[in-house]
């Protein structure tokens, strides 16, 4: 099954440092009926603008998953971490019983626009925990290349506390992919630039997304050069 939720539909929030694209039940906004997509909880979509960002606050139970599209995103927590993160670089914080974080536009000067994805933990009351690592942008043109995971790949990828998987592709104009997972599986799926036509006839543009479910296989063609991620999530 196919549900399209088209980038308009998402909930804004403007304060004018910050402007969030909300594709989930979150802060100010809440939708009992849009809470989350498995162990899916959030998926912000953030302008910061220079100077500014989210000053220390606390997270328990909940993976943490950062993407840099533009700018730089400095991170600060209680286990000691302290780095800045630039497009082509993954950021995984897993919350577990408990953490301190604070996050800042890294740039000098010029926005910063990040994703930043949450999902439930498989297990609770574990240690938190942090990592963060570049990738080839180069290896994610024409394929579907995992960048966190749970299972053991390939290639290095930031471990995450759950049965799922987050993918990036650049895939170029007239290419097409094709996904295949297990029956009794989620797709998630998110445009980050591009357009898309998803099983032939399903078409997403910019910051559009798709959920899917019970979907064995899904073809993905882009109707023109295309950033998105997609997420292989359990029930």
């Amino acid at each position: 099954m196919f549900t399209i939720y088209p980038a308009a539909s998402r909930f804004v929030a403007d304060h004018g440092w910050l402007n969030s694209s909300f594709s989930f039940s979150f802060a100010e906004y809440y939708d009992p009926a849009n809470m989350n997509f498995g162990p899916m909880r959030v998926l912000n979509d953030d302008y910061v603008k220079a100077g500014y960002g989210f000053g220390t606050h606390p997270h328990k139970e909940m993976e943490i998953v950062s993407i840099v599209l533009d700018g730089a995103l400095s991170h600060k927590d209680s286990t000691g971490n302290e780095e800045t993160l630039f497009p082509g670089e993954i950021q995984r914080m897993s919350a577990g019983t408990g953490i301190l974080h604070s996050e800042y536009n890294g740039s000098l000067d010029g926005t910063t626009n990040f994703l930043q994805l949450w999902f439930e933990p498989a297990t609770y009351g574990l240690a938190p925990s942090y990592e963060q690592f570049a990738y080839e942008q180069e290896a994610m043109v024409n394929v579907l290349l995992p960048v966190v995971s749970s299972k053991k790949q390939e290639h290095r990828v930031a471990t995450i506390n759950q049965d799922m998987t987050i993918y990036l592709s650049k895939l170029q104009e007239g290419k097409k992919l094709q996904f295949t997972q297990e029956v009794g599986r989620r797709i998630f799926l998110f445009v980050i630039e591009g357009s898309l036509t998803l099983d032939g006839d399903k078409k997403l543009e910019r910051r559009d997304s798709a959920r899917i479910t019970d979907l064995p296989e899904l073809s993905i063609e882009a109707n023109k050069d295309s950033y998105f991620m997609l997420i292989d999530l359990p029930y």
